[in-house]
């Protein structure tokens, strides 16, 4: 709680908070809601080590909407969010606390969702080699970082896996998706013995009776949090040289890109990625033309 409080002066939250009931004549509901979207924002400064919003850029704001995507926001809930950056940003504008403001050119998701970019597969190969062998933690972030690609699971899938839905005999898992819809998805021999080094010698040592069952855990010995998974991406991403926004839904629209260029069918694919609607998974199709055209050319009788 004093962490939060420190927090909050650093960031102006309760000048901020007075601006928007006193200034702007907002309701308490409305002053609420933005309240809600700008500490969110701010747990998530804080934990990339900013101090305050003077040192905080537009990529940092960037990324936290990338962050919320990955968290499974619904593209209006994000605009909102970004709505109540832009605001908040504009009040530090006013104050004279920020010279630039960070949130300028900040774009709103659109209806239709936008993806992020896709990887090549070398992109793929040098993201997963990142992690250094040295760390401790190597297996357990490898063995994520693995099952992220060989699977397709979202962020909070992964984080919510138990030891009892891992089944590394069988090269299974079971996840529980939206709605509480569960799917069994097959992972390969590489990922499969990633995560059984991760079990076999890293897990016992971090498991200090709080772990709950998850296979995933901090150091603290705690199920790890998807805001953890998203960094671990992202610095993967930047040690393998990486110079587009990757994060951890990037994995899963590349391993849902990979499976259609190499001509998995597209129902299949959907099966896999746990969409109840066919028309979802054709977004995740980045195909061009040529490709469909040489698709078509090899299965096509009468191409």
């Amino acid at each position: 709680m004093e962490g939060e409080r420190i927090a909050g002066r650093a960031f102006h939250i309760e000048p901020f908070s007075d601006y928007l009931a006193f200034q702007r004549g907002l309701s308490e509901r409305t002053v609420s809601a933005y309240l809600g979207d700008i500490e969110r924002l701010v747990g998530f400064l804080v934990s990339r080590k900013h101090s305050g919003p003077k040192d905080v850029s537009a990529l940092d704001l960037r990324d936290y909407v990338y962050f919320l995507k990955d968290s499974g926001l619904a593209p209006a809930s994000i605009r909102r969010a970004i709505s109540s950056m832009r605001t908040y940003t504009a009040f530090l504008m006013e104050e004279g606390i920020l010279l630039e403001d960070p949130a300028e050119n900040l774009e709103s998701p659109r209806s239709g969702r936008r993806l992020p970019t896709v990887l090549s597969r070398d992109e793929v190969e040098r993201l997963l080699e990142a992690p250094s062998r040295d760390h401790p933690m190597y297996w357990r972030d490898r063995a994520m970082l693995e099952l992220l690609y060989a699977t397709g699971v979202r962020v909070s899938e992964l984080t919510t896996l138990r030891i009892s839905s891992l089944d590394l005999e069988e090269g299974v898992l079971l996840v529980f998706g939206k709605g509480s819809r569960e799917r069994l998805l097959p992972v390969g021999r590489v990922a499969i013995a990633a995560a059984r080094r991760y079990v076999g010698q890293v897990r016992s040592t971090l498991d200090r009776g709080e772990g709950d069952g998850f296979v995933f855990l901090n150091r603290r010995g705690r199920p790890i949090s998807r805001m953890a998974v998203w960094t671990l991406v992202k610095d993967a991403a930047e040690r393998a040289g990486i110079g587009k926004p990757v994060s951890p839904h990037t994995l899963r629209h590349t391993f849902a890109t990979h499976l259609l260029e190499g001509g998995a069918d597209l129902a299949a694919v959907q099966e896999l990625l746990g969409h109840a609607d066919i028309s979802t998974t054709q977004i995740y199709t980045h195909l061009d033309r040529e490709h469909l055209r040489e698709v078509h050319r090899r299965f096509h009788p009468r191409a």
